[in-house]
């Protein structure tokens, strides 16, 4: 994938949890969001995802390597139309590692590999509630980045879904990472301010690409 990184400062949020502004130039946005659209198409496509209590939630999504869904993974779109999970490209689990690298000052070991990508889309009033990425048998950190519209990302604390939280604004660009003490934190995002995103970009909404590693064989 072609582009520069372009990291600015680093704000540390909890203890192994950073926040990188403007870490995605102009032109690698573009790029993933090209990216994110052809992933979007079927088979296993992007798809609404239905909670075991019979809810909806309302930020879309597409998965690849493996298919989340509440809460598990699986080679196949279970809760889609059944099609086999999209590959993870090579390209986005090395970015995964560049993106490790630059919220903590040095690469991740050899034997962390992304092979998990969730893709979600916000648009509206979508907002994610708070949550915990446990799905996974890997430790190693989680890598979010920021597409589009600014939301509120709520970031909080190991015991529970409520207070102690801090909320940071998440810009197109954005980088997050959280892991070691605080990679089973809950987190969610309650807002997304529409019209916010870049013009140049050609995106109404909010994209958050997601990488995990899951460990799982």
């Amino acid at each position: 994938m072609d582009g520069e990184l372009f990291p600015r400062e680093r704000t540390v949020i909890a203890p192994g949890a950073v926040h990188v502004p403007d870490w995605l130039g102009a032109a690698r946005q573009r790029e993933l969001l090209a990216a994110c659209r052809a992933w979007a198409r079927p088979p296993a496509g992007l798809r609404t995802v239905r909670t075991p209590g019979g809810g909806t939630m309302t930020a879309r999504q597409v998965c690849l390597g493996l298919h989340w869904y509440p809460y598990g993974y699986a080679r196949t779109a279970v809760d889609g139309d059944g099609a086999p999970v999209k590959p993870m490209p090579g390209w986005l689990a090395e970015l995964g590692r560049e993106a490790v690298a630059a919220a903590y000052g040095k690469p991740p070991g050899p034997e962390v590999v992304y092979d998990i990508a969730l893709i979600n889309f916000y648009e509206g009033d979508s907002r994610m509630g708070m949550h915990r990425d446990a799905e996974e048998r890997s430790g190693a950190p989680v890598v979010s980045l920021s597409l589009g519209d600014t939301c509120v990302f709520r970031f909080g604390n190991t015991a529970s879904r409520g207070l102690p939280y801090r909320d940071v604004r998440l810009r197109s660009g954005d980088l997050f990472v959280f892991g070691n003490s605080s990679r089973l934190a809950y987190h969610g995002v309650p807002k997304v301010l529409p019209g916010t995103g870049p013009q140049g970009l050609g995106l109404t909404g909010r994209l958050n690409i997601t990488l995990r590693v899951g460990g799982l064989g």
